[in-house]
């Protein structure tokens, strides 16, 4: 056994940092917190000192056996975990849990997984920072205590099932907000006037009125007033200009520009990030510094010089606006400067290209730029006052442009042009004049990447919370992300060429929330029932204000359990005065009243989910109620939309003697013949659907759910899912990728993808008992499988199967079989009468 044991939290960094120590070090993983609150009980002390119950949970035991084993041979043992307050958490619960002597336990930290960097950490260890672990002891309590006590609240009061939480519920606040900002905002339109103008020399180029016109009769006025009239520069000046580079980046920044570039969720860029620095390309990717160390700006000097030139040198500091930001960190930055791109996975390559990018422009040269403002003079007999403006710039130095220029979630954004060289004075020709109907814009729904900005500005949640809350709340399904295109509409151009005036009829797609974050309208009650009864957790300032807290009490400055007895003794009896007093929150609308019956209809929230209601509870006769499809919203539709509900299933008739019939299902509508499901395409009202066009969908279904060819004597059908295009052989689902042309396989495609699979079907098993029908295989993330029939039992990491028996796997089912239910039927006991 090495004298030296090391201990980190992740497989993938112990086998990086494995290779920068000698043989008298071994570096194992705990694989994450080996200790946490239990999940079945509050586990915090609300009666004393808020003293937490840690318990190591069932797959960490004998992880914890291992390293407890391992550190009771070791001389020394470095808990060698992440440098933010979860890293120092895992390091105290290992020396609790292993009961580690504290005369030979060093705790180091790096940002980076560089020779140097565990070498100077090595060099320079200290003890375990517990305002640290205070910090992230005081997260993880006060929110237990929020999500464990609002709950059961939710539970009784709304919906089973149900979950609130101090960051997460802020967090869907703000989309349900905006999405009534958006429900409310009423467009305007105006009348936007551009023009394209020629030169003596045929240089053309754009500009534009810098007013808009409230009216189509000013702007068609404004255009006949050009009838006949002459244009020439009546002003003209040229500024030079410099544009200077973004900061490198902290982590939500790298989660706004990932969005903005490659099109990652929140959790994609984690994740990928999460893997190259593990791997020990770029520096710890959860921080909200934008400092570089000294070391990192000479490397990033030396690379700059060397691939661009000493002009494109700059090296500069950068100050963090961010409360708390620990600017002893870094911020997210390549470990190697000379590495302009890694051989690794393309979500991976791609992000480090990202961040290399960023922070290698953020030490370059300023772009220097020649901006130039223009006004046109517009000479007609009509006295017109207004004259049009056009701008431009002209780069005449790239710095740090050569490489990098941040994205902008701005949608409105114009680029501006070069101009042609002009002077005041100068005739010019009018090739068009456009007066185009313009509106008004609501406010733009939330993107992932936009709310972790929103949130950052307010100061609500860390670099850590970010990516775990946008996947909560939507796993929840508090939040969705948009599917619809959007809708048509229609608009006016007036267009004035060769003294002419003539009007165009032009369209375009408005209303698209593709990608953006919509509220449910659980999310919507939920919301709704906590800001009116929970309006202190929901503030936006409270929630700061506690971050602000737990930065207090990182720097020792504040003592965590005062501030959770503080913060319990107002939050407790509020939640049981809920508990017993509140009225239930359905999100209840009252539309009108059926005219049939004459009984009320209403949309509320029912126990499967949004629904329609004909009739209350409190008549003799039954309510009548319809579950709402996927595209509607209980805040937004109308009564007859929800009478037309009522109208389904609705059947069509009968094809090769099977009822055909059009239905709205959980994943949206569809005709089912039969026993066969075919879903509409997208936009198609299932009332609008007759018999002829039901059955052209049934047989465009059976046309492609034909085989395409034989494989074995067996038959091969294509299909699109969920995760794309597959060929279904055997029982077995075949992906197809990008390099296969979907429309046309050939047969030899068909084969080589089948064998492939069947291929890699056999490599995935390590283990096979055919007689007992049992087998161990292969699965994600470097773990095993155990099964049997329908049973599945994943194996943690650390558990070896290369020589594991029958037996062993058979222990392993039996333990971990599905419990049978008790029967639910009662015996009872036969009376018996005793003769005297």
């Amino acid at each position: 056994m090495p004298k030296n044991l090391v201990i980190v939290e992740s497989p993938a960094k112990a086998k990086t940092i494995e290779k920068f120590l000698g043989k008298d070090f071994k570096v194992e993983s705990s694989f994450g917190h080996i200790a946490d609150l239990p999940s079945k009980e509050l586990g915090v002390d609300v009666e004393g000192d808020f003293k937490p119950k840690y318990q190591v949970s069932k797959d960490k035991k004998d992880i914890v056996k291992k390293l407890k084993d391992l550190a009771q041979k070791a001389e020394i043992v470095w808990l060698a975990s992440d440098e933010d307050r979860e890293g120092e958490a895992i390091a105290w619960h290992l020396a609790e849990s292993l009961g580690l002597d504290k005369e030979k336990t060093k705790r180091i930290v790096f940002h980076e997984i560089t020779k140097s960097a565990i070498q100077k950490a090595i060099e320079n260890p200290r003890s375990i920072d517990y305002n640290l672990v205070d910090a992230q002891q005081a997260r993880r309590v006060l929110d237990r205590i929020v999500g464990y006590e609002l709950s059961p609240v939710l539970w009784r009061k709304v919906k089973g099932g149900l979950s609130a939480g101090r960051v997460q519920s802020v967090s869907v606040r703000l989309i349900v907000e905006r999405e009534r900002e958006i429900e409310k905002f009423k467009t305007d339109a105006t009348y936007r006037v551009d023009a394209e103008f020629k030169t003596a020399n045929g240089s053309t180029f754009k500009a534009k009125l810098p007013k808009n016109f409230d009216t189509e009769e000013e702007a068609v006025q404004f255009l006949k007033n050009n009838i006949g009239a002459s244009y020439d520069v009546a002003d003209l000046q040229k500024k030079p200009a410099k544009k200077s580079p973004a900061p490198p980046f902290t982590t939500s920044t790298l989660q706004q520009e990932a969005s903005r570039k490659l099109g990652f969720s929140v959790s994609r860029t984690m994740s990928n990030a999460q893997r190259l620095y593990e791997a020990g390309l770029i520096t710890y990717m959860r921080t909200d510094s934008v400092n570089l160390s000294d070391e990192a700006k000479q490397g990033a000097k030396n690379e700059i010089i060397s691939a661009y030139g000493t002009e494109f040198s700059k090296p500069r500091n950068y100050k963090g606006k961010s409360k708390g930001a620990q600017e002893a960190h870094e911020a997210i930055r390549p470990t190697n400067f000379a590495s302009h791109s890694v051989n690794a996975e393309r979500d991976q390559a791609r992000l480090y290209e990202l961040i290399w990018k960023r922070a290698i422009a953020s030490q370059m040269s300023e772009a220097k730029l020649e901006r130039t403002n223009l006004k046109i003079r517009i000479n007609s007999d009509k006295a017109v006052s207004e004259q049009f403006t056009a701008s431009g710039e002209i780069i005449t130095f790239e710095g740090f442009l050569k490489v990098y220029l941040e994205g902008t979630d701005d949608e409105d954004t114009e680029q501006e042009g070069i101009l042609p060289d002009l002077k005041v004075g100068e005739a010019l020709d009018s090739n068009y004049i456009t007066a185009t109907e313009r509106f008004t814009r609501p406010p733009s729904r939330f993107t992932e990447a936009s709310l972790v900005k929103k949130l950052e500005e307010l100061g609500i949640g860390r670099p850590s919370t970010y990516a775990p809350t946008i996947s909560t709340i939507q796993n929840r399904n508090y939040i969705e992300k948009g599917t619809s295109e959007g809708e048509e509409r229609n608009y006016k151009q007036i267009v004035f060429e060769d003294d002419n005036i003539k009007e165009k009829q032009l369209s375009e797609i408005t209303g698209s929330n593709k990608g953006k974050l919509v509220p449910t309208d659980i999310g919507m009650i939920v919301t709704d029932f906590l800001v009116n009864h929970f309006e202190s957790i929901l503030d936006y300032n409270f929630t700061a204000k506690v971050e602000e807290s737990f930065d207090d009490i990182a720097e020792g400055k504040e003592d965590w359990r005062a501030m959770m007895k503080d913060f319990y003794k107002g939050f407790h009896p509020q939640v049981e005065d809920v508990k017993e007093n509140a009225e239930r929150e359905s999100g209840e609308r009252v539309l009108g009243v059926d005219p049939e019956s004459g009984r009320q209809v209403s949309v509320r929230l029912g126990k499967f989910g949004p629904m329609v209601q004909i009739g209350t509870v409190e008549e003799e006769e039954k309510p009548k109620f319809a579950s709402l499809s996927p595209d509607q919203q209980l805040s937004s539709i109308t009564f007859e939309e929800a009478m037309d509900l009522f109208k389904l299933p609705k059947s069509l008739g009968h094809y090769k003697e099977e009822e055909v019939e059009v239905n709205n299902g959980r994943y949206g509508p569809y005709v089912r013949f039969g026993k066969k499901f075919v879903s509409l395409p997208k936009g198609v009202d299932p009332l609008s659907v007759d018999f002829d066009e039901a059955v052209a969908y049934i047989k465009e279904k059976e046309k492609a759910d034909a085989p395409i060819y034989t494989y074995q004597g067996l038959d091969v059908i294509k299909g699109k899912g969920r995760f794309g295009p597959f060929i279904k052989w055997n029982n077995m689902f075949i992906n197809v990728n990008k390099k296969y042309d979907w429309d046309n396989l050939s047969e030899e495609d068909i084969v080589t993808l089948i064998e492939d699979k069947i291929q890699k079907e056999k490599d995935k098993l390590i283990h096979v008992w055919e007689e007992e029908g049992v087998r161990v295989e292969k699965a994600r993330w470097g773990r095993h499988h155990v099964i049997k029939g329908k049973q599945k039992v994943e194996l943690p990491k650390t558990v070896d199967v290369s020589d594991m028996t029958l037996e062993e796997a058979q222990a392993i089912l039996e333990k971990n079989a599905p419990k049978k239910k008790a029967s639910k039927r009662k015996t009872t006991k036969k009376k018996t009468t005793s003769k005297k």
